[in-house]
């Protein structure tokens, strides 16, 4: 028999390896061909991603989100690009989650490194075949906009 805290423990598990199957997806090193069809997996059907960081939502699909990227990396525009969780707070309820992270960035486009960190807020659901992103939305760290400290747990 399982309790409520074991429960909660499997999915915390399971958003986790969520979470770093995609960090995995998005990142690649010099030379590599990012596995950038794994995020299909990952969310649910009309999942979105929702990049906040400029003057007006930039709303996608899974698809909408690969295009413009895979499209840079043909090009050779962008040629490494690495993404990782910094932090986290998670919280189950029943069949919903939600998982705001804080995550550091780098990569390499055309002759020029960069760098950022910011925070994403994701969504998650039960399905039939398991957890999936419902959608994720992130901002980037920026003047006047400095990424949260520590959070109280």
């Amino acid at each position: 028999m399982t309790t409520g805290e074991d429960v909660t423990a499997s999915t915390r598990s399971e958003l986790a390896r969520l979470m770093t199957e995609f960090f995995r997806a998005v990142s690649f090193q010099p030379g590599e061909v990012p596995p950038y069809q794994m995020l299909h997996d990952l969310f649910v059907r009309g999942g979105k991603l929702i990049r906040n960081s400029g003057e007006e939502p930039e709303i996608t699909t899974v698809e909408e989100f690969i295009a413009p990227r895979q499209q840079m990396v043909d090009r050779g525009e962008l040629s490494e690009f690495e993404e990782a969780e910094s932090d986290e707070i998670t919280e189950v309820f029943g069949n919903i989650a939600h998982r705001f992270s804080t995550y550091h960035k780098r990569g390499r486009s055309g002759d020029a490194e960069f760098a950022a960190r910011g925070v994403i807020s994701t969504q998650f659901v039960r399905t039939p075949g398991g957890w999936k992103m419902s959608s994720m939305a992130w901002d980037d760290e920026r003047p006047g906009l400095s990424i949260p400290g520590p959070r109280p747990r």
